[in-house]
């Protein structure tokens, strides 16, 4: 079906309305077609008024179906520093809302690079973005700040003797410009163990408030069994929908985002 007022012309030609159905004939042999409003009207005014008619109830149908199915995007960094547990949880996410059977905690390699996941969750479109946490891959991180809405940290509690290089890690994420106002999400991972270390104990030692204003939270999960993931993800989309900084991003990519 074309829209524009040739395609509409080419069907009257034919002897054809704009709604594929056959003229009405009329007295003196010429052929007239039936406007929306019940109104019969000539082949020329029903040219401009059929196309345009048609025009709009293209767009309002378009604009009811995307309110009603359409679904919000958004994209999540996952970082940390190597052997955090990024990669697990990634694959957890992906069993726990596609459906599918993620990697098992023994094939996991270290990420070189990116690993991307998708999922849906209250409505919402995710796209998890989990990067290399080994020194020399810390660097590409910033790449992905300025689309990002918001980030999650993952730490392995179990190893205290690695929370300083974690802390310098997330101090340097949170005074990076592109990152401005992103909610955070910091999780104690590796909980199924039993000297982890707890998320208010991890609070502590990173001490937020003297790092940056924004939106965050503490939660203590495992990756590996699934303990208090759909509780980070439930509060990663509510923070992230009413956040400034998914306001800006919208801004910045224009009606077509909208």
């Amino acid at each position: 079906m074309e829209y524009g007022p040739a395609g509409w012309t080419r069907k009257l030609d034919q002897g054809q309305n704009g709604r594929g159905e056959r003229g009405n004939e009329v007295a003196d042999g010429k052929r007239t077609n039936e406007h929306f409003c019940g109104k019969f009207v000539g082949e020329e005014d029903q040219v401009f008024i059929g196309s345009r008619g048609r025009s709009k109830m293209f767009s309002l149908f378009y604009g009811f179906w995307k309110y009603m199915f359409s679904k919000t995007e958004f994209h999540v960094l996952i970082l940390g520093i190597d052997k955090a547990g990024k990669t697990t949880l990634l694959e957890k996410l992906k069993s726990i809302y596609s459906n599918l059977e993620g990697l098992p905690p023994d094939r996991i390699v270290p990420t070189v690079g990116l690993n991307i996941g998708r999922i849906e969750a209250s409505n919402t479109k995710l796209v998890f973005w989990d990067l290399g946490g080994q020194p020399g891959l810390r660097s590409i991180w910033e790449k992905y700040y300025e689309e990002a809405h918001a980030v999650v940290y993952v730490i392995d509690a179990t190893c205290p003797s690695r929370f300083e290089d974690s802390k310098s890690a997330l101090e340097k994420v949170l005074r990076h410009e592109d990152l401005q106002g992103a909610p955070l999400l910091i999780l104690a991972n590796k909980q199924d163990v039993a000297d982890s270390v707890s998320a208010e104990e991890l609070a502590r030692y990173l001490d937020l408030k003297k790092l940056d204003e924004r939106v965050y939270m503490f939660e203590a999960v495992s990756a590996y069994d699934g303990m208090g993931i759909k509780e980070s993800v439930e509060w990663l989309v509510a923070v992230m929908e009413r956040s400034k900084r998914t306001e800006t991003l919208r801004a910045r990519a224009g009606p077509a985002s909208a």
